[in-house]
């Protein structure tokens, strides 16, 4: 024979779980804890030294890293920076660039254009460029780097 479940038999007095938002303790939180020992320890018996010295190793590991994570940070975004001001130098700059095709039978072809670089754009994460016809292509499509002065030069020479 088969019972239904209601909720009579559920627990009512059961504890529900709290979630905090952080995954991780911070520098405060840290603190907080030792100073939390320090206060409740029990005078008859004194935390050891190796293990005051040991927490406070771990704070001194804490702090270097998260002041290591703040400095990477920082020069991540001056390299963002860096890149896009030299890209900026393109501007003004006669390029040829390649872009690889599929053709109806799924077999690619690598074509190279010309264009006239008129403008750079930060997407994505990197430097794109903007071309005279609209087209915007990733800085690693570029083959050759020209100024429009070299070209014409080019082509009288031929």
């Amino acid at each position: 024979m088969i019972n239904s479940v209601n909720q009579s038999l559920f627990l009512s007095d059961r504890q529900n779980e709290r979630k905090t938002g952080q995954g991780t303790l911070d520098q405060d939180a840290f603190l907080k804890i030792l100073i939390t020992q320090l206060q409740n320890q029990d005078p008859s018996n004194p935390m050891e030294d190796k293990e005051f010295i040991s927490q406070m190793a771990n704070f001194s590991s804490l702090e270097q890293m998260t002041q290591m994570n703040k400095t990477l940070t920082n020069f991540i975004e001056m390299q963002k920076d860096s890149h896009f001001l030299s890209h900026s130098q393109l501007i003004g700059k006669e390029i040829k660039w390649e872009q690889v095709v599929a053709d109806t039978h799924g077999e690619s072809t690598v074509r190279v254009h010309e264009s006239l670089v008129t403008a750079i754009k930060f997407q994505n994460g990197k430097s794109r460029l903007i071309l005279e016809g609209g087209e915007v292509i990733d800085t690693i499509q570029v083959i050759h780097i020209a100024s429009p002065n070299e070209k014409s030069k080019n082509n009288s020479e031929a």
